[in-house]
């Protein structure tokens, strides 16, 4: 973990320009920035500020909706005089808004953050970016309960359930901080587990069916096209988790996931113990060593091609 004392001060700093703060988060948000953003806006209210948290995005994941300040979301800004905090957004023009001239606080854990603000607190030791802010926050201010369950929603989601390869005592040890502070992990767990809509499974079995092996099994493809969601009355945000699915087969080392939207495709990327971070990138988006993803304006066929040649190229299967 870096050292947030300097951080921390510099962050008081600009806060203290600022009677109005405005906390974004990317566009087409996951658990770990949606978690991220509330447990921030929580803290930083306490603290008499005037907050509103922002998201481009209509479509909000609805399982989290159990979050503390979830119905707060909404998808403009207000403030055109507000110090803008951007949580879990790896470059800035995921977030979607016009942000020129705008003091950035760029909070994140991404290695291929692309240090767009002000002040960039980056940590890529980090496995989310809500123990990136929780590391800055606790310098400064009491943390409630509210902002603890947030943190730790976004925790949970971004380590899978603490399974993926970068766990480390020191993560068991923030879970704990957050536990202390109140929150109660069987009923987190069952809200983010188990409260699947109907449609979410339907379109979990349309990718299923979509199932293509290539490299001997070791890379696995997902299909969803635009008439798939539709059918299947399925949102994006249905369809956090199902790239998963592919990455559990017992030959595969990465995965795929491509589905169709109105102006783009959006490509999910996930591998067992490939570092694909770099190949993300390559295609103009981002993530981590073993998650990321990017949208690109082709045909799924041809985009699948395209991203098997260069995982060939890379060498990343050999």
């Amino acid at each position: 973990m870096i050292e947030m004392d300097h951080y921390a001060s510099t962050f008081k700093y600009l806060l203290g320009k600022y009677q109005k703060i405005t906390i974004l988060s990317h566009v087409n948000p996951d658990p770990d920035a949606i978690g991220t953003a509330l447990g921030m806006y929580d803290c930083l209210k306490k603290q008499h500020f005037q907050v509103e948290v922002v998201n481009a995005t209509e479509d909000i994941p609805r399982f989290l909706d159990f979050l503390p300040h979830f119905q707060k979301i909404k998808q403009k800004i207000d403030f055109s005089d507000s110090l803008i905090i951007a949580c879990d957004c790896g470059s800035v023009d995921r977030l979607r808004f016009a942000l020129e001239g705008r003091e950035i606080v760029n909070i994140d854990h991404h290695a291929t953050n692309s240090q767009y603000g002000v002040l960039n607190i980056v940590d890529t030791d980090a496995v989310s970016s809500s123990q990136v802010a929780f590391s800055l926050l606790e310098k400064l201010y009491p943390l409630s309960r509210e902002s603890a369950i947030a943190f730790y929603a976004a925790l949970v989601s971004d380590t899978r359930n603490f399974t993926t390869s970068n766990m480390t005592q020191s993560i068991f040890d923030f879970a704990s901080v957050l536990v202390g502070l109140g929150v109660n992990i069987v009923e987190v767990s069952q809200k983010m587990l188990h409260r699947r809509s109907l449609a979410s499974l339907r379109i979990l079995g349309v990718a299923i069916n979509s199932l293509e092996l290539r490299e001997e099994a070791r890379l696995a493809i997902l299909r969803i096209s635009q008439k798939d969601l539709i059918h299947a009355g399925a949102r994006m945000s249905d369809l956090d988790g199902v790239v998963d699915y592919a990455k559990s087969l017992a030959t595969v080392e990465l995965a795929l996931m491509l589905v169709e939207r109105k102006a783009d495709v959006k490509v999910s990327l996930r591998s067992k113990h490939v570092d694909i971070s770099q190949l993300a990138s390559f295609f103009g988006g981002g993530g981590h060593s073993n998650a990321g993803g990017f949208e690109a304006e082709r045909d799924m066929g041809v985009l699948a091609d395209e991203i098997t040649e260069e995982i060939k190229k890379r060498g990343l299967l050999s």
